[in-house]
């Protein structure tokens, strides 16, 4: 499934889609809408910098984020837009020394970071996919996206992210559907007759130990502190599914489908959780 002789290249793709907050001027504190009921400082309006924001874009309880209880903070991941827009973007101009473009930067960022995220679904689809033909096309959708990221700040505010994303989902679901039926082997679902919240699997709460997962659809799917403890995720689509809290210790998420740093930041896990290689441990995971 994985073309291990590409590993090597697929590191250096993911690397710039990699937080790298020393070179961003913390647009993720400024820019985002903050709600303390999901594991932020206090209730924030976008635009207003977070209460913990220092001078030099650092945070004051950076360090102490998961004693806090922080978790939203330790979750988010913008997929490298922040250093983009800070250092590419507006080349290396930041917001407090440009209040009138300030409304502008945090814009960008909010768009960029909807980019940046395709790229990174994008370079996964791209390690996971064995049909050359279709690798051809996720390999152009890349470059193309690519391109757009290194727009001006007004040719970014333009774009038609609804266009864009129609072509990208197309691929990602073509990948998607070839892995998941690999996986799967011809075996039935176990979640059929599971209820919907808003169209979303509700598996909140669910002990998933006994289910066979390894390719299955759970897209968008709600996982919330959900009992995943040693399950086989191979070739299961996790794209949009909701992680948090979720107990992944000795689950084994290296073959599984469009994971991203968000949702494992999110999750539970420990030293036996075995994750792909775009994906980092937290630190805070037990050993």
């Amino acid at each position: 499934m994985i073309h291990k002789n590409e590993n090597d290249d697929s590191k250096k793709l993911y690397k710039n889609l990699k937080i790298d907050c020393e070179k961003c001027f913390g647009f993720c504190c400024v820019a985002l809408y903050f709600s303390s009921s999901e594991g932020f400082p206090t209730d924030k309006d976008a635009g207003k910098p977070c209460i913990n924001l220092k001078s030099d874009f650092k945070c004051t309880v950076h360090k102490n984020l998961r004693e806090k209880g922080l978790k939203g903070c330790t979750a988010y991941d913008c997929f490298g837009a922040g250093q983009k827009v800070a250092q590419i973007t507006y080349e290396g101009q930041d917001w407090r020394n440009n209040p009138e473009s300030s409304k502008e930067m945090f814009d960008v960022f909010l768009v960029m970071r909807q980019i940046h995220e395709m790229l990174w679904y994008l370079t996964e689809a791209f390690r996971l996919q064995s049909d050359k033909i279709i690798r051809e096309k996720i390999d152009y959708m890349i470059k193309e996206t690519e391109k757009i990221t290194k727009l001006d700040a007004s040719s970014i505010l333009k774009l038609d992210l609804v266009m864009h994303r129609a072509k990208v989902n197309s691929l990602l679901l073509k990948t998607s559907e070839s892995l998941r039926n690999e996986a799967r082997k011809g075996a039935k679902s176990d979640l059929k007759r599971k209820k919907k919240i808003s169209g979303r699997l509700n598996l909140i709460g669910s002990d998933l130990r006994k289910a066979n997962l390894k390719g299955e659809d759970l897209c968008g799917a709600l996982l919330i502190a959900s009992d995943l403890r040693n399950v086989d995720l191979t070739g299961t689509d996790l794209i949009g599914a909701d992680l948090r809290d979720a107990d992944l210790r000795g689950a084994n998420l290296s073959n599984s489908i469009f994971i991203t740093q968000l949702q494992i930041n999110a999750a539970k896990g420990d030293s036996n959780t075995k994750l792909p290689l775009s994906i980092v441990r937290p630190t805070y995971w037990e050993k």
